[in-house]
């Protein structure tokens, strides 16, 4: 064996080395995160998917078999497939395992389509064609998602290892189709496979290194957004809603004005004795789905405890209050709320109030928004009354 193909295999162990170490430690981290632990298996399972398709690649000549040939191509789609699908969870995408399965099936049909033979052009087109593709659609994703709380820059400097990765593996392809004669190894002598390992050595760190950044910075925000969002409705908690009617009210000093619709679902606590708390929850969660179409984006709605919510309303007078409030009772009162097939009415008091000049703090405005919806409760609930 020659001194390159030595540096070549020691790279490749080196390669294999990361990956699989690597994937122990995400799938501890998986254990240990139980609010990430999809994110970390799928980051476990994709370090694992590239450690063997490397390792049994290198394996080819002495054991040639299905496994060391197109088992070797498919897990290393597989596995950028896995870490595309990680990168899509950090960023709660729904259905996000659809792209990268399309792709894998698609990529191990077309594999097994034709026989491996002594080049394998075919098959290595196919493969890093996929993984390059995998692999811009990973950047493409990390950035997206950083963009969301970083500046362009910052994301794309944290999303350079994968932006890297896939120009690596769109270099192997043009390799490939450059010198169709040569027979493809990943312990060939020369220069371009060595600087190719080593790149890969080295990136194989960043990957892993970026996929730590972004689920820590998921985490952060996942801490963010407890401190200010009610864990059941997703809305903002009563701490959260009191800074943002205080913000507003000190823009009403200034002449500003600011509307607040507070609402109380009714028989609440007789849908809890009849039902049960999960029922409860249930329809909270309707509610709150069905007042969030009635709200704009520069609204605020929150929850101030039980069935309880208010709705800060900024530029809004009364009467627009009121027409914001009778949108959602009629809203609420036409949904078909049943749990375990046994139907139950939906409906809510509501109380319009708008700030006054002579309101001293936010408290005065709440205090009027309140009395109004105990008025719709005492004159028969289902009610929009404003003051």
């Amino acid at each position: 064996m020659s001194e390159t193909s030595r540096v070549a295999l020691t790279l490749l162990a080196g390669i294999v080395l990361i990956f699989g170490v690597a994937a122990f430690v995400w799938l501890i981290l998986g254990i240990a995160l139980k609010p990430t632990v999809k994110v970390c298996l799928a980051l476990a399972g994709a370090n694992a998917l590239l450690a063997y398709s490397i390792s049994s690649d290198t394996y080819r000549p002495s054991y040639p078999g299905l496994w060391t040939y197109w088992g070797s191509d498919v897990a290393s789609i597989a596995g950028f497939a896995l870490l595309l699908l990680a990168i899509m969870q950090m960023d709660g995408r729904s259905k996000a395992w659809r792209p990268g399965a399309a792709i894998t099936v698609l990529a191990a049909a077309a594999l097994l389509s034709r026989p491996y033979g002594a080049r394998l052009a075919w098959h290595s087109v196919i493969v890093f064609g996929c993984l390059a593709l995998l692999a811009s659609m990973m950047a493409w994703q990390a950035v997206k998602t950083m963009c969301k709380q970083v500046r362009p820059r910052m994301a794309l400097l944290t999303a350079s290892p994968l932006i890297a990765m896939a120009l690596l593996l769109a270099l192997r392809l043009v390799e490939i189709l450059q010198t169709p004669h040569v027979p493809l190894t990943l312990v060939a002598e020369t220069p371009f496979n060595l600087v190719w390992l080593w790149s890969t050595l080295v990136l194989g760190l960043g990957l892993n290194g970026t996929m730590a950044f972004l689920l820590l910075m998921r985490l952060i925000l996942d801490i963010q957004r407890l401190t200010v969002r009610d864990p059941l409705t997703d809305v903002l908690n009563r701490r959260a809603l009191s800074e943002a009617i205080e913000r507003e009210h000190l823009q009403s000093l200034r002449g500003v004005p600011y509307a607040l619709v507070m609402l109380d679902m009714d028989r609440f606590k007789t849908l809890n004795d009849t039902l049960g708390h999960a029922a409860g929850d249930a329809a909270l969660k309707v509610l709150v789905a069905t007042l969030k179409p009635c709200v704009r984006d520069v609204d605020n709605l929150g929850r101030l405890g039980g069935e309880e919510f208010c709705v800060l309303l900024p530029g809004t007078d009364v009467v627009g209050a009121f027409l914001v409030a009778e949108r959602m009772r009629a809203n609420l009162e036409a949904i078909d709320f049943r749990w375990n097939d046994e139907p139950w009415p939906l409906s809510a008091s509501f109380g319009a109030a708008q700030a006054e000049p002579e309101d001293l703090s936010a408290e005065d405005v709440l205090r009027r928004a309140d009395q109004a919806m105990y008025q719709a409760k005492v004159q028969g609930r289902n009610l929009v009354q404003a003051v």
